[in-house]
């Protein structure tokens, strides 16, 4: 291993690759209505199972029954990423969007089982296109921006500490396990995946470079999940679904498709994934098993 500044660790030799590399299949789970307009940024589950899409520009994200029909829709500016909290309300990042130096994003909450869910602000002012989320194990929330990682306790407020040790230029998706966050990143080089400690956000290491389809051009990971068998599914604008294997760094691209957004597990189903894509459309992905 070869240690570089800011605490990163970049590692010196490719691992041998993930056991699941067998290719994955992608069906059209939900059409866009309009192309490129429906353009699905994010998408999460509530406590009922109902799937949430964020439509970035539209402004809103929409509920889908679990037949796929939709039964609802939440204004949101720029939404980002939709993610149950541990009070059973969503959380959904707003502001993604160049324009949040102008106009700050932050997050909303609110009830997805109401009939016309209200939402309310749970943090506001953050400048730097704030995109990817995920909650910890103590009910920390995450959030991934252009200008790095941000905490945000439970009470709403800022973790300004944190936030100053954990400047990852880029970031983009988050995911927590255990003590640490996993984190894709393309600042100065995109296609990063990081893994980053939560007791000390300075201690990051990189965790794998994206495999590219394009020799000499990067691949650029927006965001992951964990799947139920412990492996990190990563999606990307190439269309790829990268899987990582967090334990050495290994990596397989099993899906080659449309430009990806984000990816998240179908309750239930530990083969299955959802993922969000640039065009609109919800996909649903058998992974190999």
């Amino acid at each position: 291993m070869l240690a570089v500044g800011c605490g990163l660790v970049v590692p010196t030799a490719s691992a041998a690759p993930v056991n699941a590399c067998a290719p994955a299949t992608a069906a059209v789970e939900t059409p866009a209505v309009l192309p490129v307009l429906d353009w699905s940024e994010n998408v999460g589950y509530d406590v009922e199972g109902n799937l949430w899409v964020s439509r970035i520009y539209r402004n809103e994200v929409q509920r889908y029954d679990r037949s796929g029909t939709l039964t609802g829709s939440v204004p949101v500016e720029f939404p980002g990423a939709v993610r149950l909290g541990p009070d059973g309300l969503l959380y959904v990042v707003y502001g993604d969007s160049p324009t949040s130096a102008l106009r700050p994003g932050g997050v909303v909450r609110f009830d997805p089982a109401a009939v016309a869910p209200t939402p309310e602000v749970f943090v506001s002012g953050l400048s730097s296109m704030p995109n990817g989320a995920a909650f910890d194990a103590d009910g920390d929330l995450y959030i991934g921006s252009m200008g790095g990682l941000l905490r945000v306790r439970r009470d709403g407020t800022l973790d300004t500490e944190w936030n100053a040790r954990a400047a990852v230029p880029g970031a983009n998706g988050v995911v927590a396990q255990g003590r640490s966050l996993y984190v894709t990143a393309n600042g100065a080089d995109f296609g990063q995946l990081l893994r980053v400690s939560i007791d000390d956000p300075a201690d990051r290491s990189l965790l794998a470079r994206l495999p590219s389809p394009v020799a000499s051009l990067p691949n650029f990971a927006d965001d992951l999940v964990i799947a139920p068998d412990g492996i990190l599914s990563i999606a990307t604008l190439a269309g790829q679904l990268v899987r990582v294997d967090p334990s050495t760094g290994a990596t397989c691209t099993v899906l080659t498709t449309q430009p990806m957004t984000a990816l998240v597990a179908v309750p239930g189903a530990p083969d299955q994934l959802l993922a969000s894509t640039e065009g609109g459309d919800v996909l649903r992905i058998t992974l190999p098993h």
